[in-house]
């Protein structure tokens, strides 16, 4: 089965790629010692594959090869991209190395156990010509001090799906990126203990000798609803920063064009002394009416995701890309 993803690819996968293609030309090209491409992205229950070109549309596993080279096309676009609900399962997910191939690495966490975590795992995927693993690897656990924290609103339990941060080397600089997936929940306020746990502990790690000369980075699905509610604020309300670029861009494929769009997911830094240079340049690929498009709009959201891929570019050197 790995194999088969090598092979030429169905008729329908190919002018699906020509269309993806042509909506990938908004994203800045990579640059050799000028810049770095970081993306996040929620792959939907990205687990089991049908090891097929084109699946009948109703016909479980509804992810195929297809829906993995459209993936491939768009992660292939970046340097690293952090990816939450990777399942048990990871054959959808070893179909996309196999196809990305040897240049490419991946680190993940194991399944998170417990009805809370859904089962699913953290990962990175990136590009090990650009980027290398620096050699720190952790999940975010919540001290006793802090799960015993009289302050109102304060998390009481460990978290359900451990943040997971990892650092990679590029261009002579390291960056730890943490990725996570919030808990959809009750409802808003159910997040905003979780959020704010993370956002604090990422701020005290921050000022820890061991990242040192490291650019702290966090990314992924965090529920949030809007700008300026609670659980933005929780974000950035120790100093972490998400780039304007990203506030009028639809995350997610029910997002309705004329509504106030929710900011589910999110790309955040803390700006002081940031090695790393923004360069004002980020987005979503919104690839929806592109592609799959003969297929169910729900079914074809669980062979692509019901999330859009979220992008930012950062200058590596004193000569901005171009």
């Amino acid at each position: 089965m790995s194999d088969l993803i090598l092979g030429p690819p169905s008729k329908s996968t190919e002018r699906d790629l020509e269309r993806l293609r042509a909506e990938l030309q908004s994203i800045p090209a990579k640059q050799l010692d000028r810049n770095l491409l970081i993306a996040t992205w929620n792959l939907r229950e990205f687990g089991q594959l049908s090891p097929v070109w084109d699946q009948p549309e109703g016909k479980r596993p509804f992810r195929d090869l297809h829906a993995i080279r459209c993936i491939g096309e768009i992660v292939a676009r970046f340097d690293v991209v952090g990816i939450q609900e990777v399942q048990r399962d990871i054959s959808a997910l070893q179909a996309l190395m196999r196809w990305l191939g040897s240049d490419w690495g991946l680190i993940m966490t194991d399944v998170t156990a417990g009805a809370k975590a859904a089962g699913e795992r953290l990962a990175f995927i990136f590009d090990t010509r650009r980027v290398q693993p620096s050699g720190l690897a952790a999940e975010l656990v919540l001290s006793p001090e802090q799960l015993g924290s009289p302050e109102p609103g304060a998390v009481r339990e460990q978290l359900a799906r451990t943040p997971y941060a990892v650092a990679f080397r590029s261009h002579g600089l390291t960056f730890i990126l943490t990725t996570v997936h919030i808990r959809w929940g009750k409802g808003p306020k159910e997040r905003t203990p979780e959020i704010a746990a993370i956002a604090q502990w990422l701020k005290r790690w921050s000022t820890e000798i061991d990242t040192e000369g490291h650019d702290l980075l966090v990314l992924g699905d965090f529920n949030i609803a809007r700008k300026d509610d609670a659980n933005y604020r929780a974000l950035v309300g120790t100093g972490l920063t998400t780039p304007p670029e990203l506030d009028d861009v639809a995350r997610t494929v029910s997002a309705d064009a004329g509504e106030k769009l929710p900011l589910y997911d999110q790309i955040a830094w803390f700006p002081d002394d940031l090695k790393l240079r923004y360069t004002g340049r980020a987005g979503a690929i919104d690839w929806k009416g592109k592609i799959l498009t003969r297929i169910d709009p729900f079914e074809a959201t669980f062979r692509m995701s019901d999330h859009y891929p979220l992008w930012t570019e950062f200058a590596v050197s004193e000569t901005d890309p171009v």
